[in-house]
């Protein structure tokens, strides 16, 4: 079979683990074996026990030219479990049962194939296969939406006959889409090589007292998501977060802030230095006018009354400043989505907009996945299904790269057409 889009082998010296379960789609993965060949990897294979049923290793030993592993604890061998992921590039599952899904999602490790994954760093790319509904259950949904947040790549299956003479969702993958899925994972988009990005992230806190402020619910977990999208597409990335739980982006410059004063110090620094900024942090509206010196104690808070004044517009601050940076904001909203994100893309005169409904069930603050409407300045709009936010980063990266470069071709010097 010839890959569409190749032109040559891609995965030379590559060390794949191919891992194949027990599905009547093991067969197919004798072909997958042999495109990853064809493409120049050198593979090991991995079978369940219930795989075997259906293939026998030694199909994939001979093709393979290695020992297929299918026991943690193999006579006279090395523990599998740690030395295969430990040189792999990346892990291939194909195909991946039900049964499969589960035990990734959940971390259980009772054979060969599911206790290397609890050992493996390296990309993990899953195509399962299933039949007679199994692929729209509630359960499969919600390991498969676990395992995409965790940045585990799923091919979906495909829609056509199965096993069972059914015609439904879940047969395996072509070959074709599980090669372009690994040849992405190993060779990661890097469009925005030689950018500058500021990423706003986390809500400020606002000080009442010392031991009190003003906050709200933000987790931090879109702008994070943003800044570690953005350096693995090649970006330089500053990441200016309030106050978190999460890890530090790797890769990523931090600077971390508390109010919203020192994030629109820590912002206006560095516009000049940006040729992107994308504003997804909550900034608190209004600030205590007279914060405390000392902890109020509770006996003279009887009717006392807070004033409180308006912060900085850190979104309508930049714009104002900005010479070429490609600015995207965020409008959480409760309601009238669209008409509210509309009105504050022009009032600050922002490039795009990312509105999302806060009230959206699995959507919320804090939660790992977020659904979001593109809206750009041109008034063209994208929405987008619920998704986790490291996917969503992306989408919203993809969208941006686009103006950004849309408006790079518009400022480039038009070519002279000259006679004599």
């Amino acid at each position: 079979m010839e890959i569409s889009g190749s032109t040559g082998p891609t995965l030379i010296g590559k060390r794949i683990v191919l891992g194949v379960t027990g599905s009547i789609a093991a067969y197919k993965a004798v072909l997958l074996l042999r495109t990853l060949l064809r493409e120049g990897a050198v593979v090991h294979v991995v079978m369940t026990q219930s795989a075997t049923k259906f293939v026998t290793p030694l199909t994939f030993e001979v093709l393979s030219g290695h020992p297929v592993s299918t026991e943690v604890f193999e006579a006279h061998q090395e523990m599998k479990h740690l030395s295969l992921p430990e040189q792999a590039d990346a892990i291939v599952i194909a195909p991946a049962t039900a049964n499969c899904l589960a035990k990734i999602a959940l971390g259980l490790g009772d054979d060969l194939l599911s206790t290397m994954l609890l050992t493996a760093q390296c990309p993990l790319i899953v195509a399962p296969a299933m039949d007679g509904g199994m692929w729209t259950h509630p359960t499969v949904t919600e390991h498969v939406r676990t395992l995409r947040a965790r940045g585990t790549v799923v091919v979906d299956p495909e829609e056509g006959p199965l096993a069972s003479g059914r015609i439904g969702h879940g047969r395996l993958a072509e070959e074709s889409r599980i090669l372009e899925a690994l040849q992405t994972a190993l060779s990661p988009l890097r469009d925005w090589q030689g950018h500058r990005i500021l990423v706003s992230a986390g809500p400020t806190q606002e000080p009442i007292d010392p031991v009190r402020f003003i906050s709200n619910r933000s987790s931090g977990k879109m702008g994070y998501a943003l800044a570690e999208a953005a350096q693995a597409r090649g970006a330089q990335v500053v990441l200016v977060t309030g106050p978190t739980a999460l890890p530090l982006p790797k890769g990523v410059e931090v600077v971390s802030v508390a109010t919203a004063e020192e994030m629109t110090q820590a912002l206006s620094m560095r516009l000049a230095w940006s040729s992107a900024v994308i504003m997804a942090a909550a900034v608190a509206d209004f600030r205590p006018k007279y914060p405390a010196s000392q902890k109020m104690k509770k006996q003279a808070q009887i009717d006392q009354t807070l004033d409180l004044e308006r912060t900085t517009d850190i979104l309508a601050s930049l714009s104002a400043q900005r010479t070429t940076q490609l600015i995207v904001g965020f409008a959480a909203e409760t309601c009238d989505l669209i008409a509210h994100a509309k009105d504050k893309l022009t009032a600050k005169g922002l490039d795009l907009i990312v509105a999302n409904d806060v009230t959206t069930e699995g959507a919320g603050f804090g939660s790992e996945q977020n659904a979001a409407t593109l809206i750009d300045r041109e008034g063209a709009i994208t929405e987008l299904p619920l998704m986790p936010k490291r996917a969503l980063a992306d989408a919203i990266l993809n969208r941006a790269h686009e103006l950004l470069r849309t408006r790079e071709s518009q400022q480039a010097p038009k070519p002279v057409v000259g006679g004599r």
